[in-house]
């Protein structure tokens, strides 16, 4: 109730009121519903959920909720999906004076994301009876005012609207004054008294009038006040204005002190009479006397605060023009000003719902967001666009009065941008235009689309043979951009196999870290060199993977002692080996030829005579394994000669061997060699001759070598494009190419992943050597690096001691030949310069194998035997 007038309502007329006014209708996508104010709480207006189409148990499930800004005046009961009132509803409060009462609503459904807008508008009851400013109001009237004259009163106020307003005025009848009602532009009512006959102070001074105010509602309320109308002695002339009504426009932006009217009253009286004083009537409102001032003395009238056209669009009031006379007189105007909109409001946006975060695999339109805009400013300085910048994958699109949704319009990709930070511009129709930004904020959810990506292309690992078992080989690392599960990592190997045998026996992968163990101990003379295909697989759904190789060498180890090949024990015992009593200082008695399994330096075999019957008669070549005679054999040395020859690698430690050489000294051709020296002495010339003629077969015999050498790389480089080496054929169509004279051989060999070419040689009494070129599997593009394990020795160094032959584990007992390994790995060229490079390599490697076979065994033997021709 207010100001104790208003009445409760009975629950029946309650009941009424909301079947009569009920009502609902969609527009536009809108639904409007109809109820009067002072509804009780928990009052049903409409079901909201059948007037929307949706089932009661989507409401829950669809997260239906209400937007409202400001107080929560309805709910909606998610169990009947009925729209109830939650607060009592005041309509003078949400709307004053205003015709028309919407309440806007927002229903919003979270998923999917749906927009509806629900007005409600609140029909006014007569709650509220018409009422005075003051109860009482004094009118000072001189007795010599003609009839006619009007004098304004205060009016009433009824803060409700259409027919329950302020309807009509009465007065108590009397036989002097009738009442007048007048209406201003703006609605309102205001009651004057019009004097009908003469008033006359000596007869009656004082004239008590009752003012009511009667509203048009049914039953209507009413106010009232009292007029007492004073009689006064005579001034007869009151001032009056030039105009009755004053019109006038002002932009709502005028600063304060500004003078926005001059009135203008005139009194025809002399004197004090005369003089005038310029106020407000005293009906005017507290707002308009806040607004305006009067100057009281020339009738200026200057505007004392901010005028806004968004609160209020029109002022009206009325100016009294006093004169000084006794009794004072008084003229009266009315003052309208309409206030003019300015573009003074920027437009404000609004999060209908906050940005939900997007998958990046979205498809273009996904929605985002809703977003509403207002302007208060009106006309088209209220009008709105809304856009976004357009670096962002996003767009508004319009729905319905200046609703918008944000949606993707564009692919999205979180490893590059996880987050968006869109500028929102709204910009009005004002002149100049005014803008608004808004920050929204998007978040975009990971998924899996990065498969994981190994550090390195390929990864090369080394172990040493008989290496414990768990031994770490080497660790793979892999990296995904993805997040959570999408880029957590699991390292695993693919199933291959290796000589026959699983992968898996071999070897072991953490599949957290990624770090490669061994299963078990490894022989670098069984297997020397394998693969290994490691897989990254990520925890995404679907898991993405990636593959990466891993080249594992088995580095050597000193584990194998020399093995002797010459001479070899039959049935256990070692034959004797024979040599004339004759033989002279430096005759070769024999040789001994040892093979070690391992390679490199721990191959490199050296030979020591460690006993000996008679040590000053014997001596064996350290590197050769040769047992010559240091002195010339006498007639006092024993026939039957015992020799312990000592065998040991250059590994670390050091193996070795022993094989004891029995040695007879046998009797009968002394006599004979005598003669042959002596008659060797007279052929002195013949030797000379044949020393030379050895000189000259042999400079011819590497002449023609190294032509054929050079017509066969010129043919392999013109004919070799449709195979894999065309030097390597034995005439056209054989798989080597030998050498009759020194058993030299090349052989394409293939040891695991990598192909090499071999190269034999040898005689029946020394170590034969093998050289390999290999050919990397790797990709076309590579270049070539020498790739060797920590104990192979210097280039130079196995020129300087090829005489020591340098075995790896690649033997043939079958045919005493011992390989050794140079390995040629290729990195970064493409096939065509790798395949003239290898046969360019193998050019090179075949010339200097053939002159270090001349140098090293030919030669020394030519020179032996012009040394023995010269000495015999």
């Amino acid at each position: 109730m207010r100001d104790g007038t208003r009445h409760q309502i009975p629950r029946r007329r309650a009941l009424w009121w909301f079947n009569v006014f009920l009502l609902w209708s969609t527009i536009d996508a809108q639904i409007r519903y109809t109820v009067p104010e002072e509804l009780n709480t928990g009052s049903i207006v409409g079901n909201i959920a059948k007037d929307l189409g949706l089932a009661i148990s989507e409401l829950s499930h669809r997260k239906l909720r209400m937007s409202e800004s400001g107080k929560q005046y309805f709910s909606v009961d998610l169990g009947t999906g009925e729209l109830v009132v939650s607060e009592r509803i005041d309509r003078e409060s949400l709307c004053g004076q205003s015709a028309s009462c919407l309440l806007p609503l927002e229903v919003i459904i979270e998923t999917p994301l749906q927009l509806y807008r629900v007005e409600v508008e609140i029909q006014d009851i007569n709650d509220n009876a018409p009422s005075f400013i003051t109860t009482d109001q004094v009118l000072n009237i001189a007795e010599a005012t003609l009839p006619g004259a009007r004098f304004p009163l205060k009016g009433a106020r009824d803060p409700d609207v259409g027919i329950n307003t302020l309807s009509s005025f009465q007065i108590n009848q009397n036989d002097f004054f009738v009442l007048n009602v007048k209406t201003n532009k703006d609605g309102t009512k205001v009651p004057e008294l019009i004097l009908e006959k003469v008033l006359d102070r000596e007869k009656q001074s004082v004239h008590e009038l009752t003012l009511t105010a009667i509203d048009g509602g049914k039953p209507a309320r009413s106010g009232t006040t009292q007029i007492s109308v004073q009689v006064l002695d005579i001034n007869d002339n009151a001032p009056h204005f030039e105009k009755s009504l004053y019109e006038m426009q002002l932009q709502e932006n005028s600063a304060k002190d500004t003078v926005i009217l001059t009135l203008k009253a005139v009194d025809l009286d002399q004197g004090s009479n005369g003089e005038i004083l310029y106020s407000f009537a005293e009906h005017t409102s507290e707002k308009n006397q806040n607004m305006f001032k009067i100057n009281a003395q020339n009738g200026e009238i200057t505007v004392t605060a901010d005028l806004d056209y968004e609160k209020t669009a029109m002022y009206e009031f009325d100016v009294r023009a006093t004169d000084k006379g006794t009794p004072a007189m008084e003229g009266h105007c009315t003052v309208q000003v309409e206030i003019l909109d300015v573009n003074d409001n920027a437009p404000d946006i609004i999060l209908t719902s906050l940005p939900s975060p997007v998958p990046e695999d979205a498809s273009v339109g996904t929605v985002v967001a809703l977003i509403s805009a207002k302007d208060l400013d009106s006309g088209d300085n209220g009008k709105v666009y809304l856009h976004v910048t357009p670096e962002t994958p996003f767009k508004l699109k319009p729905s319905f009065s200046n609703h918008y949704a944000l949606v993707t319009d564009s692919s999205l990709d979180r490893e590059k941008y996880p987050e968006y930070n869109i500028d929102i511009v709204a910009s009005d129709s004002g002149s100049p235009p005014l803008k608004t930004h808004k920050i929204v904020t998007v978040n975009i959810l990971d998924v899996n689309d990065n498969p994981p990506l190994f550090l390195q292309s390929s990864y090369t690992a080394y172990i040493i043979e008989n290496s414990a078992p768990g031994t770490i080989l080497c660790s793979v690392s892999a990296s995904d951009p993805d997040l959570g599960d999408n880029a957590k990592i699991s390292y695993s190997i693919l199933d291959t196999k290796v000589q026959d045998v699983s992968i898996s026996s071999y070897i072991y992968i953490n599949s957290d870290n990624g770090s490669i163990y061994s299963m078990h101990s490894l022989d670098y003379e069984k297997l020397k060199v394998f693969q290994i295909q490691v897989q990254a697989r990520d925890h995404g759904s679907p898991p993405l993977s990636s593959n990466v190789t891993v080249h594992v060498f088995i580095l050597d180890q000193n584990d194998n002692v020399p093995a002797v090949i010459y001479p070899s024990a039959d049935m256990g015992s070692v034959p004797h080996q024979k040599m004339p009593r004759s033989a002279k200082a430096g005759h070769l008695v024999t040789k001994v030829t040892a093979v070690d399994a391992d390679s490199g330096h721990n191959a490199w075999i050296s030979y020591k005579l460690v006993e000996a019957t008679d040590a000053s008669l014997f001596s064996v070549n350290l590197y050769t394994g040769e047992v010559r005679t240091r002195r010339a054999v006498s007639e006092q040395d024993d026939s039957s000669q015992r020799l312990l020859i000592e065998m040991k690698d250059n590994g670390e430690p050091v193996q070795s061997t022993t094989v004891e050489v029995p040695i007879l000294l046998e009797d009968g051709v002394h006599e004979a060699i005598l003669d042959f020296r002596q008659k060797s002495r007279d052929s002195d010339n013949k030797s000379s001759k044949m020393t030379f003629y050895l000189i000259i077969a042999l400079a011819s015999v590497s002449a023609l070598s190294f032509l054929t050498v050079v017509l066969l790389a010129v043919r392999c480089i013109r004919h070799s494009r449709g195979s894999s080496c065309c030097c390597i054929r034995r005439g056209e169509a054989g798989d080597g190419y030998k050498n009759p004279n020194r058993n030299l051989q090349l052989q394409l060999n293939t040891d695991g992943p990598i192909k090499y070419i071999e190269v034999l040689g040898g005689d029946m009494m020394s170590q034969s050597q093998s050289f390999r070129s290999c050919f990397s599997p790797m990709s076309e593009i590579s270049d070539f690096t020498f790739v060797k394990p920590s104990s192979t020795t210097d280039f130079q160094e196995i020129i300087n001691v090829l005489d020591a032959s340098l075995p790896d584990n690649s033997w043939s007992f079958e045919s005493q030949q011992v390989s050794v390994k140079w390995c040629i790995v290729g990195h970064s060229l493409d096939l065509e310069t790798k395949y003239y490079v290898h046969h360019f390599l193998f050019v090179i490697l075949y010339l200097y194998l053939y002159f270090s076979f001349i140098l090293i065994y030919i030669w020394p033997q030519i020179i032996q035997i012009t040394i023995n021709c010269v000495a015999i």
